[in-house]
């Protein structure tokens, strides 16, 4: 059996639902407090013992290469300055085996994993995406892979989402609970209507996938918003070999748009070191001022 050792993550969307902010800048360098969202995939990717990882970019995405390449400047800086704390924090993500390949043309998440197709060659690889950051004990990658180690199979993180919501993901038809959180699949559907849905159940930005989804993807027909759908292509997929839905159990935060980000900013910031005491006491005026506001609105009706 292959060992799962190259993940992808795709970065080349226009981040449109960030503008203006991300007109000039790449969506993933937003920063979660004081680190950029696309670096929480790479440690998360590391810690799961990926060894290769390829970073799909696009237009205006150089950033993203800079944050991970060395700054020499910057380094010998701080290291002057003894600012050793510093200097960990910027070193920390330097040294790992990061390619960069650029999708010319936002064709949709399946063309954009087809751009890895030489990268990963003959091997299983795991699938990233950069709007979910996930916490759990164990990372959801590293689950991923532990289920390939038995099954020898694709498997697709998903979770359970509002009913209301299901429209927005894809959606897995479920078979068989063949051990716990790890189920057969009927089916997959990209982005189906509330009423057509055959589950709650969401694949979520993790996917761990066997090669013989490339010779799909080069064939795909165009799916949801004219896009080619990686969805799409891994259902044809499980026509042809069995496909695993993993459910995962831990903490799933949505970084894809504005309230989901500003809500994992917090909620990160509640946990970082230097910060967190200062923003629950922001938080408790906050709280304290719109409390005093509705009781003036009650008071006026």
């Amino acid at each position: 059996m292959q060992k799962v050792r190259k993940a992808i993550i795709p970065a080349a969307g226009l981040g449109t639902r960030f503008l203006p902010a991300t007109k000039a800048m790449a969506k993933e360098m937003l920063p979660i407090v004081d680190k950029p969202t696309i670096q929480f995939i790479v440690e998360e990717a590391r810690a799961a013992g990926i060894e290769d990882i390829l970073i799909v970019t696009g237009k205006a995405k150089r950033p993203i290469e800079d944050h991970f390449d060395s700054n020499l400047e910057l380094e010998m800086n701080l290291k002057e300055k003894g600012k050793t704390d510093l200097l960990q924090l910027v070193t920390e993500t330097t040294g790992l085996n990061l390619h960069f390949i650029r999708q010319s043309h936002p064709l949709g998440l399946g063309h954009a994993v087809l751009q890895a197709k030489s990268f990963v060659g003959n091997e299983p690889f795991v699938v990233m995406l950069g709007d979910d950051l996930m916490e759990d004990k164990v990372p959801l990658t590293r689950q991923l892979m532990d289920n390939y180690e038995s099954t020898h199979a694709s498997t697709i993180a998903v979770m359970d989402v509002p009913q209301e919501d299901v429209s927005k993901y894809g959606i897995i038809n479920p078979g068989q609970e063949v051990e716990k959180n790890l189920f057969n699949v009927i089916n997959f559907v990209e982005k189906p209507a509330v009423e057509d849905a055959p589950s709650n159940m969401a694949i979520i930005g993790r996917y761990l996938l066997t090669p013989e989804i490339f010779n799909i993807l080069e064939n795909q027909h165009p799916g949801a918003g004219n896009e080619i759908q990686l969805t799409d292509a891994i259902d044809t997929l499980n026509k042809t070999q069995r496909v695993f839905a993993h459910k995962f159990t831990g903490t799933r935060y949505d970084v894809g748009d504005k309230f989901g980000f500003m809500k994992t900013s917090i909620e990160y910031g509640l946990k970082h070191p230097q910060i967190k005491d200062d923003l629950k006491q922001l938080i408790l005026d906050l709280s304290d001022d719109l409390r005093k506001d509705e009781k003036k609105k009650k008071e006026k009706e």
